[in-house]
């Protein structure tokens, strides 16, 4: 994968848009889910569909502090495709009869820690942060989980929505990987050091005690599902290599962080790692649901049904 140019990606993102209403949501393929992987499947999609919103909360804060006029257009586009990939993964839930009363989902504990910290915090998180951050939650998580969608359901309709979904998928990969790349142009010593004061930063240790829970949940119910535990290590392989493969993109601080946690985040014989932050995924299934942050507001235009 090449660096690109990021003006002609930008346009090009322009003219690949698409809408719900593209697709026939009344044709044949809904009957071939079967009652045995229904209940799996329903989990599954629920953490799929909010973790696309935790990716647009993310793309929204990332326009916010973008650097150039071109970069904060592309990552608007970017949110509000992965709303639209939300909506599209509600519209097959609704296909498939998994949405009571024609609600969203619930999230899981997790998630729901997860999106409170991203409603408070996104917004003053470094921007070099998130750019390295998001593509490998799309390597890692993102792709391994609608990889795994379509080589277990035999919905035409859902491979063919996915296909949309996977064509997005791989510009945000170009955009983000490319300005990984960007950010290893100056002096190592600096971003190093202006790493090192962020790390510290309370705000970004309660993202970790957030996220390090959601992480692990996922990976497991992942395994749990089916998927080869080889597919995670390849995904994070995936990252490491693409990310790394310039001086540029070695250069980057950020980025042999979140590759080096990916990797150990993966790997299961790490107890060192993982013992402690199953902890938290324990302590944070044990919240009483009442005593959850309420829904972010946006969660008020989430909706299964095709709109454009």
């Amino acid at each position: 994968m090449a660096s690109i140019d990021l003006e002609k990606m930008r346009q090009k993102i322009k003219n690949t848009q698409w809408a719900l209403v593209d697709f026939d949501w009344g044709s044949p393929g809904a009957e071939k889910i079967t009652t045995e992987q229904w209940p799996k499947l329903k989990t599954f999609m629920a953490d799929l569909m909010w973790i696309e919103h935790v990716g647009a909360r993310g793309f929204a804060a990332l326009a916010k502090s973008a650097p150039t006029d071109n970069l904060r257009e592309i990552y608007t586009y970017f949110h509000a495709e992965e709303q639209r990939h939300a909506n599209a993964e509600m519209a097959l839930m609704k296909r498939w009869g998994m949405l009571d009363k024609n609600e969203p989902p619930v999230p899981s504990a997790n998630l729901r820690l997860v999106i409170e910290w991203l409603e408070r915090y996104a917004d003053d998180t470094p921007f070099n942060l998130l750019a390295t951050l998001i593509p490998m939650l799309e390597v890692a998580l993102d792709g391994a989980l609608c990889k795994y969608l379509l080589e277990t359901v035999d919905d035409p309709l859902c491979h063919e929505i996915f296909a949309k979904i996977n064509d997005d998928e791989s510009r945000h990969l170009g955009v983000g990987f490319t300005v990984m790349e960007m950010q290893g142009k100056g002096p190592h010593y600096i971003a190093f050091i202006q790493m090192l004061g962020h790390l510290f930063d309370p705000r970004l240790i309660a993202g970790a005690l957030v996220y390090f829970p959601l992480l692990n949940s996922m990976r497991d119910n992942l395994i749990a599902m089916g998927m080869q535990e080889e597919k995670l290590y390849k995904s994070i392989a995936k990252f490491k290599e693409i990310g790394g493969r310039t001086d540029q993109g070695r250069r980057n601080p950020w980025f042999q962080v979140i590759q080096y946690h990916g990797t150990i985040m993966v790997d299961r014989s790490n107890h060192f790692y993982h013992v402690p932050v199953d902890m938290l995924v324990a302590l944070s299934n044990k919240i009483p649901r009442r005593l959850l942050p309420s829904p972010p507001t946006w969660v008020a235009e989430l909706t299964h049904r095709p709109i454009a």
